[in-house]
């Protein structure tokens, strides 16, 4: 949607370089300004929403609770066997 606004701005740009009224190109210019910047924010926020939308697989307080007590006993686990080599 936010690409309407690149094709509306370059529009109102072809509009401005053709016209003979200083009215109509300011106006032109203007519209093209206001659209151009819709476009870059609408571009900005569909590139930061995507990378935000990666957050869902994210694990879980409970699932890296879990891990951490696995972790846990695996080390208690490796030290109770390597007193004997040291």
């Amino acid at each position: 949607m936010y690409w309407l606004f690149l094709l509306f701005a370059i529009g109102a740009l072809a509009v401005a370089f053709t016209t003979t009224s200083t009215v109509v190109l300011l106006l032109c210019l203007l519209v093209s300004l206001a659209c151009f910047v819709a476009w870059a924010m609408g571009f900005y926020s569909a590139r930061v929403g995507s990378v935000r939308d990666n957050a869902a697989p994210m694990i879980d307080p409970v699932e890296l609770r879990r891990l951490r007590e696995q972790a846990e006993a695996r080390k208690a686990a490796a030290e109770q066997q390597s007193p004997g080599e040291g």
